[in-house]
């Protein structure tokens, strides 16, 4: 393991928290939030990128969204969901993730600050990706689209795609998974290797589906069981996974079975690495690594090197 993480481990447990699933809901994200901005550093890139929010309305009530304009725009969109167990996180929590995307990939982001459960359970978090990525579309027009989430973010992403497939909507040029959340029952080796002391906690994993999906019949649906669904016809897609994650596995899973479906992928390992490693990469330059490297997978599905005469 990265000796920074172990550092990291360490550290947290020093304090003791107690379990996600015992916190009232109100305090997991102020905590969620907390750490997140422990781990956010000073970067350069901060001052080139404009941001603005907007409020967008829809059938049963409003969220918000926040775009960042790159400032070496090359024609691209990306549309982000951020990860947080479909409960905590929000558009301040992953802001380092979506400008370091906007300056990588010369994109405008749009980042999703989709109401989270338990009080918008699935299919509302969908639905509000759904319509952000029509909003985006709309916005800024004619540009490579690319939807990209990271962990229960992630799966919201491909669920959006399935959305669009299906429904002839957006044609989105690549799809961008970091550790997504794939197999609502938790049954592969890496949740059973890793399932504690490795900052997710695969108890903590459960309740979160509990919360987002608290009918049991919904998590056969294609958009919550993602390793059950038909992934025919889905855009290209990077997946990112770490070493010592509880979802590790599904992950390569998920790979393997677009692969088979026919779809384009590149898998992203990250050795050494831990679950949310993109929210650590102010602050373990393996992490700061990693994301570079599944960025640049993104980089080459859109701008293909050309094949030699």
């Amino acid at each position: 393991m990265d000796r920074f993480v172990r550092a990291l481990i360490k550290w947290r447990a020093g304090g003791r928290p107690e379990p996600a699933r015992t916190l009232p809901v109100a305090q997991l994200r102020d905590r969620y939030a907390a750490q997140a901005a422990h781990a956010r550093g000073g970067d350069a890139r901060d001052a080139d990128i404009e941001t603005k929010d907007h409020l967008l309305d829809v059938v049963d009530g409003e969220f918000g969204v926040r775009t960042y304009l790159p400032p070496a725009d090359r024609g691209r969109l990306v549309t982000y969901l951020h990860g947080g167990g479909w409960m905590v996180g929000d558009v301040d929590t992953h802001d380092p993730v979506c400008r370091r995307i906007a300056h990588d990939l010369g994109a405008v982001v749009v980042s999703v600050d989709y109401r989270r459960a338990p009080e918008h359970p699935h299919p509302g978090p969908l639905r509000d990706g759904i319509a952000a990525s029509e909003w985006a579309d709309r916005a800024f027009p004619g540009r490579q689209h690319v939807i990209a989430g990271d962990s229960a973010g992630g799966a919201l992403a491909i669920g959006i795609a399935m959305h669009h497939r299906d429904h002839g909507g957006i044609g989105f040029a690549a799809q961008l998974l970091v550790y997504p959340p794939a197999d609502p029952y938790l049954r592969s080796e890496s949740a059973r290797r890793y399932g504690t002391g490795y900052l997710s906690d695969v108890d903590d994993l459960r309740w979160y589906y509990d919360q987002y999906v608290p009918d049991p019949a919904h998590r056969t649906d294609p958009e919550i069981n993602l390793l059950g669904a038909d992934h025919r016809g889905l855009p290209p897609t990077v997946i990112g996974t770490a070493e010592f994650d509880p979802l590790h596995d599904e992950g390569v899973e998920l790979a393997v079975r677009l692969a088979a479906h026919g779809v384009q992928v590149h898998h992203v390992p990250a050795s050494g690495l831990v679950h949310g490693y993109l929210l650590m990469a102010d602050i373990v330059p393996a992490a700061a690594v990693a994301t570079r490297n599944v960025l640049a997978a993104v980089e080459q599905m859109l701008a293909p090197v050309p094949m030699a005469q």
